[in-house]
């Protein structure tokens, strides 16, 4: 793990959605980790009165190859990326997850996940091979760093929503069938929210979710869903998230008293 010091980055986004790094004179970075090497952007973004000191990692865009592949959900290097988050010194990652609403939350909203059900099926989802670790996950977004994006989005006039995430493998759409099942249990779906929060809860990251809500879930809308109109409303509320994140960034607290980073405390069988 990197030598850096806590707090050399204020936090590390995964997602990237909202960001245009190029427009801050962000630099390129690659962070070698155990499990391949991850490219990431670098910088400094004044917001008010407060210089913020970020690293972004495009989750989609890594590959080892180099060449800029739009990965897959069930293809991507999840244990690199989140390894690389904390070798990056930070303590706090902000991901940017798209989703389709199982409710009534109209596209175009947020929510901050609160919980979530993993029906993912292919995807390596620990960092522990060798040792047996359980760690507890009855609180699997961190408590504090949640609170700052919810603030954020109420001095924005905007109707902080909370909800379970259910992730589901991918790449296809879900079933209308699947759906009305998940309806039960769930308030959003996506397809790149696991195992990232469980991998970061292994690191002691304190790791919070910002969901976009991007369409209606597979049957609710009444019509095909397409990627064209996930892509559109991404494209429209990019500036409104980043707004929201650099808020929620600006009012984290210099030390964290959440319990994220005993996470593994009492969870390995010797």
């Amino acid at each position: 793990m990197s030598h850096q010091k806590q707090h050399e980055i204020d936090a590390v986004l995964i997602g990237g959605v909202g960001f245009r790094p190029e427009e801050y004179g962000f630099k390129d970075i690659k962070v070698t980790t155990p499990y391949g090497t991850v490219r990431a952007k670098r910088g400094t973004i004044s917001h008010y009165d407060r210089e913020l000191k970020l690293a972004l990692i495009g989750r989609h865009a890594n590959s080892d190859s180099g060449r800029g592949e739009h990965l897959p959900p069930h293809c991507l290097n999840y244990r690199a990326n989140v390894w690389a988050a904390k070798a990056l010194g930070s303590v706090r990652v902000i991901a940017t997850n798209s989703v389709g609403t199982l409710g009534d939350h109209p596209p175009g909203s947020f929510l901050v996940a609160n919980d979530f059900i993993d029906l993912t099926k292919s995807r390596v989802n620990t960092f522990f091979d060798t040792a047996t670790v359980h760690v507890d996950m009855t609180e699997p977004y961190c408590p504090e760093v949640s609170k700052c994006l919810t603030h954020a989005l109420e001095s924005r006039g905007l109707v902080p929503q909370t909800g379970i995430y259910v992730c589901t493998e991918g790449p296809r759409f879900e079933t209308a069938a699947e759906i009305r099942m998940l309806q039960s249990f769930g308030d959003v779906v996506g397809m790149t929210g696991l195992p990232e929060v469980v991998l970061a809860r292994e690191l002691g990251l304190c790791y919070a979710s910002l969901c976009i809500i991007t369409n209606r879930a597979c049957g609710l809308a009444g019509k095909k869903l397409t990627i064209d109109e996930v892509l559109e409303m991404l494209d429209e509320k990019q500036d409104t998230l980043r707004t929201i994140i650099l808020d929620a960034v600006s009012s984290l607290p210099e030390h964290r008293d959440c319990e994220c980073q005993y996470a593994t405390h009492g969870a390995t069988i010797n």
